[in-house]
């Protein structure tokens, strides 16, 4: 059982630092020099970088707002858990740490399809994704794997 939860536990904290790194990472889109993500616009010039905001629209603001709201939904699932371990009865469900961690997971999903859908597209072939929009989907499935492994887990003694 002490390996289950250990289990658990490392699963949870990896997909937190993974949306964590998501979230704050410049590389949802690489093109070239020029490096695109949620907040900034960066551009590597003569050694150095120039960096702007991105623009106010909508969708991007939407994005933003549900990749900060899956990391906050995710930590606090994680301390609710942690209280959850202390105060539960035994055979008890962790469903409210469940609830808040599936939850997480749709703010990851909404928003990684909310960018996939609506960010520009452009017509050079040295354009990608970088590696925090793939990080993106990747905390996708594990966050919602994380939650249903808590919905099944169970208090014992």
């Amino acid at each position: 059982m002490l390996a289950i939860l250990f289990a658990t536990l490392v699963l949870h904290l990896t997909d937190l630092i993974i949306l964590f790194v998501s979230t704050c990472a410049n590389a949802w889109r690489i093109q070239g020099t020029e490096s695109n993500d949620l907040w900034y616009s960066c551009v590597q010039n003569n050694g150095g970088h120039t960096c702007k905001g991105t623009g106010d629209e909508e969708w991007l603001q939407a994005v933003q707002a549900l990749m900060v709201l899956a990391t906050i939904f995710s930590l606090t699932s994680f301390i609710i858990f942690l209280c959850q371990l202390f105060t539960l009865v035994k055979g008890g469900r962790f469903f409210f740490t469940a609830v808040f961690q599936i939850l997480a997971s749709l703010f990851v999903m909404s928003g990684a399809i909310i960018y996939t859908v609506m960010s520009p597209k452009g017509k050079s072939d040295s354009e990608s994704y970088g590696y925090a929009f793939v990080l993106a989907w990747l905390a996708f499935p594990l966050t919602l794997i994380s939650g249903f492994i808590y919905i099944v887990l169970r208090k014992k003694e």
